[in-house]
């Protein structure tokens, strides 16, 4: 992968409970759940599990200590450098279960909306430039003629929506995994996002590749988790990656009814990075539902989401959407919605030339010896059978259908017109009426 890592600004660490953004009452039970459910008895232990700085984790075990919900055990653990333990009162272990039955979140501090839509904007997708030597990097394993990039380029770099249309097989998908990868840099991703006292949870390890941080050093002056706030999980930039599974329900908020807490939505978990739609048209739901849901993010940077109650709130819509399909856009699309996609690009089948560039650089790679003959009974004999239409799939194809034959024959691997009549044979189905 491309790793040209540029500066995202992180989010700095907060130095004292109001600095967190959440209501103390908040705090408090998100620590009491935390205690309870994770059996945690010291400040450092708080500390890393709830993602505070030690002085701000110790300022909430006061704030406990002082409504008689936390007490000191009076041992010192040694394995913590001689550190103070604590443990739940009655009351507070009274008030740690009241406050599960509302919600069972317990762990890292959410960031209140207000916040992520901060941060969001520090690391938006829109500010990344990307060169032409930066995508063609990316695409490295892609044989692309040059006009493409000339389209792609500026549809990246612009951060808005794309459209990739045109017939199967020619690495629609291949290029949306290239664009993510040209991307290259990092990001920081919340654990959980507060907003009004709900807990909606964000970082996903599906979707979410945690970036290498280095270790600790305890005898180093600065540590780099007090670099930014700990609450976040700095990461690679994330892919969402849907194709006819995708339904309108999973662009919505997730409740979870029996842990009373939301997980995010698929475009939430995308945002800072790419969501990719492939296979536009195999989904249950129409394109044209599908593209509606978006028009609103699409246009205003924003995403509209809903709690159980009804009650309707604004989060930043911060991702570059690549839809990806095998039909026209005219049959799928009115031409309001059409509009509404910033960029539409053809990616088209290879001609004769370019195609004979990925066969012979196949063959190289997979080691299997190029043969006129066999080539030009490929060209002159096979193709015109379907009227000359190469596809970028065929030369993988054939080639690792020449590689199984000579494998079971037990040749070596080599190009025949035979074999390229065999392997021709399994790459389409003959029209024919089978008895039932």
């Amino acid at each position: 992968m491309n790793m040209h890592v540029t500066s995202v600004t992180a989010p700095p660490p907060p130095r004292n409970l109001a600095d967190t953004g959440l209501s103390p009452v908040m705090l408090r039970d998100i620590l009491l759940k935390t205690m309870f459910r994770r059996n945690i008895e010291t400040v450092s232990e708080i500390s890393r599990v709830c993602g505070l700085p030690v002085p701000v984790a110790q300022e909430l075990v006061d704030l406990a200590r002082s409504q008689r919900l936390v007490e000191a055990t009076g041992t010192l653990h040694a394995n913590s450098g001689g550190e103070m333990g604590y443990r739940l009162s009655d009351s507070g272990k009274a008030r740690a279960l009241d406050a599960l039955a509302q919600s069972e979140y317990h762990g890292t501090m959410p960031v209140p909306l207000s916040a992520y839509a901060e941060q969001t904007k520090r690391q938006s997708i829109r500010n990344i430039r990307i060169t032409r030597e930066q995508l063609t990097r990316s695409m490295g394993h892609l044989i692309l003629p040059d006009s493409l990039l000339d389209h792609l380029g500026p549809a990246v770099g612009s951060g808005r929506s794309i459209l990739l249309y045109g017939p199967p097989g020619n690495g629609k998908s291949s290029i949306s995994n290239g664009i993510r990868d040209a991307l290259g840099d990092r990001i920081y991703i919340p654990r959980a996002v507060e907003y009004s006292g709900q807990v909606i949870t964000v970082y996903d390890p599906i979707v979410h590749t945690k970036a290498v941080e280095y270790a600790d050093d305890p005898t180093q002056l600065r540590r780099t988790s007090n670099r930014f706030d700990s609450r976040y999980v700095h990461c690679e930039r994330p892919t969402v990656i849907t194709g006819g599974e995708l339904t309108l329900s999973m662009l919505d908020l997730n409740y979870n009814p029996t842990a009373r807490t939301y997980t995010a939505s698929l475009q939430m978990k995308a945002s800072g990075g790419v969501f990719i739609i492939d296979d536009l048209g195999r989904q249950e739901e129409p394109p044209q539902a599908i593209v509606n849901r978006w028009i609103v993010p699409l246009e205003m940077g924003y995403d509209i989401l809903a709690l159980q109650s009804g009650e309707k709130f604004v989060v930043p819509f911060d991702t570059l959407v690549i839809f990806s399909t095998n039909f026209h856009p005219n049959e799928i699309f009115d031409g309001a919605a059409l509009r509404r996609i910033f960029f539409k690009i053809k990616i088209d089948g290879p001609n004769q030339e370019m195609f004979l560039k990925i066969f012979a650089m196949v063959a190289r790679k997979k080691k299997v010896p190029l043969d006129e003959a066999s080539l030009l009974h490929l060209l002159k004999v096979k193709y015109p059978t379907i009227g000359n239409v190469y596809a970028n799939y065929h030369p993988v194809f054939l080639i690792d259908q020449i590689i199984a034959i000579c494998d079971f024959e037990g040749i070596p691997y080599q190009m025949t017109p035979a074999l390229i009549d065999r392997a021709w044979a399994n790459m389409f189905v003959r029209d024919e009426k089978i008895a039932k």
